[in-house]
């Protein structure tokens, strides 16, 4: 199947949402699919406020909708709301193609956090986004539940998954040489470092050994200043953060307004268990399995999941593998039916020479 992936987030920036369409890229094609990815880079871009190495595409309606009619794709998916989402959007419905969304982020949480924009107005304008669409992807049944309770139509669930090669389970907490011995238990937080990541939650959190951030996001400078003593990494490649989490003691996950979480799942692959609020993400990736604790008091959640074996955080992470993730998309996308061929006929006039005939297309 030839499939056309339409997003707003994509490399270099650095995002859950990035890694999950990476991934799920790299699997289809894995499994035999063609994926066409169609992503900033490949418009004139301006730069999103308050997101790192995030673009948005100016003015791509045009050149958007060649690409789309280029790709001949056999189905179309829009990841992302964004300028590309919307325009995409707008170009199916002008030429009746069918399309699948998805809801990766919770972007009225953050807009009320960061703007102060009401939630109905935002939830409002998303559900006229997605209304058309033939199927809405949400990571979680938490997450329908809640889009369900906000009129929002047509939806799946599309569970992530993590590669489990790559996040390699330790038995015990290896040394990352970058941070070089650090005072244990090392507990580890890992995401942008940004209002709606209820980072200083972590950060203000009165534990024994060592902490480190991994990320970056517009409080880093400012938070970098009041918490001298919390190791900062900043951005890391995906090989190096899996030595990261392979060296903590316990994965702490601050943030209450996420549709998944797929940090906690990289840490469990790794044998790190996780400390969390009760919260949509924790609440469908850790549960009440034995991977985490999940409290309303996170350090009682922290003191309870840095008593967990690494082997039960492992154990859960394996029940999310990318090729069920990947195969569960494709069966929820909207199967294009075949270009219509329109009919030719013959026609042979006196313009014309007798060894030459003209092709007409009828329309």
């Amino acid at each position: 199947m030839k499939i056309l992936l339409i997003t707003d987030a994509w490399q270099p920036q650095v995002s859950g949402v990035v890694t999950t369409l990476v991934e799920l890229v790299r699997e289809l094609q894995a499994q035999g699919h063609e994926v066409v990815v169609v992503h900033p880079g490949q418009f004139r871009t301006w730069p999103c406020p308050g997101a790192v190495n995030l673009g948005l595409a100016l003015f791509a309606g045009r050149k958007l909708s060649q690409m789309m009619d280029a790709a001949q794709a056999d189905a179309i998916h829009i990841a992302t709301e964004g300028p590309l989402g919307w325009a995409a959007r707008r170009h199916c419905l002008r030429s009746h193609r069918s399309f699948t969304t998805a809801f990766h982020t919770k972007f009225p949480d953050i807009l009320r956090t960061t703007l102060g924009i009401p939630l109905a107005w935002s939830y409002a304008l998303l559900r006229r986004f997605h209304g058309p669409s033939s199927a809405v992807m949400v990571p979680t049944l938490g997450v329908m539940q809640m889009l369900q309770s906000k009129g929002f139509h047509h939806l799946s669930e599309w569970a992530h998954g993590v590669d489990t090669r790559l996040f390699a389970f330790e038995r015990d907490a290896t040394e990352y040489p970058s941070l070089g011995h650090l005072a244990r238990p090392v507990s580890l937080c890992v995401g942008r470092v940004a209002a709606d990541k209820n980072i200083e939650a972590f950060l203000e959190m009165d534990v024994p050994g060592s902490k480190v951030v991994c990320g970056v996001g517009p409080m880093e400078a400012a938070l970098r200043e009041r918490y001298p003593n919390v190791h900062w990494l900043g951005v890391l490649p995906r090989h190096e953060l899996a030595r990261v989490y392979a060296a903590a003691d316990v994965l702490v996950f601050p943030s209450r307004c996420e549709t998944f979480g797929l940090v906690m799942l990289e840490a469990m692959a790794c044998g790190l268990p996780v400390a969390a609020f009760p919260v949509d993400g924790p609440l469908q990736v850790v549960g009440n399995s034995s991977a985490g604790a999940l409290r309303e008091d996170l350090h009682e959640a922290w003191s309870a999941a840095i008593k967990i074996p690494r082997d039960q955080a492992r154990s859960r992470a394996m029940r999310f593998g990318c090729r069920a993730a990947a195969e569960r998309f494709v069966s929820l996308l909207a199967v294009l039916p075949p270009p219509v061929q329109a009919p030719y006929r013959w026609r042979s006039g006196a313009k014309h020479s007798k060894s030459r005939i003209d092709l007409v297309m009828h329309r």
